[in-house]
C-alpha cells in the first residue's frame, strides 16, 4: 500500500482523460493531500478538485510557456519540503504536454519524484486498435506547417512499427489526407473522443478512411493509431501517369516544391527528379 503523500515530493499525477470516474483512489488521495497543486490550467484543475470536494488547495499555472524562472521557483518549493502534484489538462503529465521540465528541475536538485499512474489517450489507443502491440512508437503531435508534416509522414511511412500522435481537429481533415497519399494502404485508427459521451472509433485503410471521413467537420479530442507496416512496394510509374499527376497539382495552385514534395512521397520517387519534372511541365 503507498503511503501517503510526504512532504518534498513531486507527484506526477494522472488524470481522466474524460471519464471523471477514471480517476484512481490513490491520485484522488494525493491531490487532496498535497500543499500546492501544479497545473496546465487552473481552471481545468480547480474543476476536477471541485468534483473531488476539495477546496482551498493552492493552485500554481504551469503551461507550456512557464518561464524558467517560474519552473525553478517550484522546483525549489519541492527541495525545501513542499509536497507538489503536478497535473495536465487530462491524461498523463510530460506526456506531449507541459511538466518534463519540472521533473528535470526537481530531478537536477536531488528532489523526489513519484509517478500516479492514470489514463493515457496513447495507451487506451493502442488497446483498442486490434494491432499487435509488440512495439509502437509515440510521437506527440504531427508539425503544424505542411512542409514539415509531409516530411515527418514520409518517416513514418517506412517504419514498421506501430505509431501513435495526437492531431488537432482543425488539422484532421489535412492529415488523414496526406495519410491517404502517402501510405494509402496502412491500416489506421481514429480514436475520437476516447472516453465521453461521444466516444468515436474509426477503422480502415488510410485511403479508405480518407473517402469516407475526409469531408467531415473533426470535433473534440483525436488520437490516431497506425498499424504495423512491412514497407512499401517500388513504385512503378509511367510517364504520362507521372505528368498528370504533377499538373493535376500544379492546377490547384501549389507551388513546385510542394508538388515535388507531394510526388516523391506518393510514388517513391527521388524528390529532386520530380522537382526538375514539375519545372519542366511549368515552362
Amino acid at each position: 500500500m503507498p503511503s501517503a503523500p510526504a512532504e518534498g515530493r513531486l507527484f506526477v499525477v494522472g488524470t481522466p482523460i474524460g471519464n471523471l470516474a477514471d480517476l484512481t483512489e490513490r491520485a484522488r488521495r494525493v491531490l487532496a493531500e498535497a500543499q500546492v497543486i501544479a497545473a496546465e490550467d487552473t481552471r481545468r484543475a480547480r474543476n476536477l478538485l471541485s468534483h473531488l470536494g476539495v477546496s482551498g488547495k493552492p493552485l500554481v499555472r504551469l503551461d507550456a510557456h512557464a518561464s524558467e524562472a517560474e519552473i525553478e521557483r517550484l522546483a525549489d518549493r519541492v527541495v525545501a519540503g513542499e509536497s507538489v502534484a503536478l497535473v495536465t489538462d487530462a491524461g498523463t503529465p510530460a506526456v506531449s504536454d507541459p511538466g518534463s521540465s519540472l521533473v528535470r528541475a526537481v530531478a537536477a536538485r536531488g528532489g523526489a519524484v513519484e509517478a500516479i499512474p492514470g489514463a493515457s489517450a496513447v495507451v487506451a489507443a493502442v488497446s483498442v486498435s486490434g494491432f499487435a502491440a509488440t512495439a509502437f512508437r509515440f510521437v506527440g503531435f504531427l508539425p503544424r506547417a505542411h512542409k514539415e508534416r509531409l516530411e515527418a509522414l514520409a518517416k513514418l511511412a517506412d517504419d514498421p512499427d506501430i505509431i501513435v500522435f495526437f492531431e488537432a481537429p482543425q488539422r484532421m481533415a489535412e492529415t488523414l489526407e496526406e495519410l491517404a497519399r502517402v501510405m494509402p494502404e496502412r491500416d489506421v485508427l481514429v480514436a475520437r473522443e476516447l472516453t465521453k459521451l461521444h466516444e468515436e472509433l474509426l477503422r480502415g485503410t488510410a485511403a479508405a478512411l480518407f473517402r469516407a471521413e475526409g469531408s467531415r467537420e473533426w470535433i473534440g479530442e483525436l488520437t490516431v493509431v497506425l498499424g504495423p507496416y512491412e514497407g512499401r512496394a517500388p513504385a512503378a510509374v509511367d510517364d504520362a501517369s507521372l505528368d498528370a499527376r504533377i499538373d493535376a497539382l500544379l492546377a490547384e495552385g501549389r507551388r513546385a516544391k510542394e508538388v515535388a514534395e507531394i510526388v516523391s512521397l506518393e510514388l517513391g520517387l527521388p524528390k529532386r527528379t520530380v522537382y526538375e519534372r514539375v519545372i519542366d511541365r511549368k515552362k
